[in-house]
């Protein structure tokens, strides 16, 4: 089994004039957990399609296990469990009734997919017209699971799910991954990503922006800075001068910034007054995130018509 378990070279699809994905150059290494992150829209569940042999490049090509997404679409399918953005179920069918089809399908996963179903305290005796939308995710996941795949390809997992749902399925990814899976998730959701993955790739306007190692995106994360002085506000404090600062507001004797890097020359400079009080916090995965894009120019409404993309 190679290394690199998915491979994009120059991926695009235009849906007439409209940007799907452009010029994607993406690696998923054996192992790995990587959250494909940005807004809506912006090229996310088309990469996934792609990757699934759903829909056919425009130009470029994508590799899954070494095979050709689109002309070995059959045998990358075999390879993946897959969770789509909107799953498509059996209204008339029960929940046992889509494992035991499915299973029939594979050629196996009944058993894993009752034990799924337990977990995750499905009711499948129901038929799934009676399905809450919360349900029929949960069977939807189901489904993508049961089977073992080595590669997991999910888009947007925990849509619908409650929280306690939600910590049910990241155990049960957490498992796979430590079994040795491969997995690929898409979300906007920056506290899932924060929680997942190991590396995270942000796609905008469907280019790959860049991709980053989860610790890495944490180093980089703004310091919100608080300094209040015993007494008035000191004069010619030259706060601006210091490298990482921004964002300096002042209020009586109270300064509020945002610090990037280094602490050390703004706890020098404030330590030569008295300082009454000095808080530290760090801003969120999510502030770095939005940082990243309004460093690259980005309007986060996305392009890319994904929800009616064929």
């Amino acid at each position: 089994m190679p290394d690199t378990v998915i491979k994009t070279s120059e991926l695009t699809k235009l849906y007439g004039t409209v940007v799907g994905v452009r010029d994607l150059e993406l690696e998923v290494e054996r192992g790995e957990v990587f959250g494909f992150l940005g807004p809506n829209g912006a090229g996310k569940t088309t990469t996934l399609r792609l990757l699934m042999g759903l829909l056919r490049p425009s130009a470029g090509k994508a590799d899954v296990f070494g095979l050709d997404a689109w002309k070995d679409s059959v045998a990358v399918k075999e390879k993946v469990g897959y969770l789509p953005g909107e799953a498509a179920l059996y209204e008339r069918m029960t929940g046992v009734g889509h494992i035991k089809f499915v299973a029939n399908f594979n050629g196996n996963g009944e058993e894993e997919g009752f034990n799924l179903a337990e977990r995750l305290e499905l009711e499948l005796e129901r038929k799934v017209q009676t399905f809450s939308r919360g349900m029929k995710q949960k069977l939807a996941i189901i489904l993508a699971l049961m089977k073992n795949p080595p590669l997991i390809i999910m888009d947007e997992p925990t849509n619908a799910l409650d929280p306690i749902t939600q910590k049910l399925l990241y155990d049960i990814l957490n498992e796979r991954r430590n079994d040795g899976a491969t997995i690929l998730f898409s979300s906007h959701n920056l506290p899932e990503v924060e929680r997942m993955a190991d590396r995270v790739g942000i796609i905008r306007q469907g280019t790959l922006a860049g991709t980053e190692r989860i610790e890495d995106m944490r180093a980089k994360r703004l310091r919100n800075v608080e300094v209040i002085f015993d007494g008035e506000l000191p004069a010619g404090l030259a706060l601006e001068s210091l490298p990482g600062v921004t964002g300096i507001e002042t209020l009586g004797n109270r300064i509020q910034l945002k610090l990037k890097g280094d602490i050390n020359p703004l706890i020098k400079l404030v330590a030569q007054y008295d300082v009454a009080d000095f808080s530290v916090t760090h801003a969120s995965l999510e502030d770095v995130f939005l940082e990243f894009y309004e460093e690259a120019g980005v309007d986060t409404g996305g392009s890319s018509p994904e929800g009616d993309a064929p």
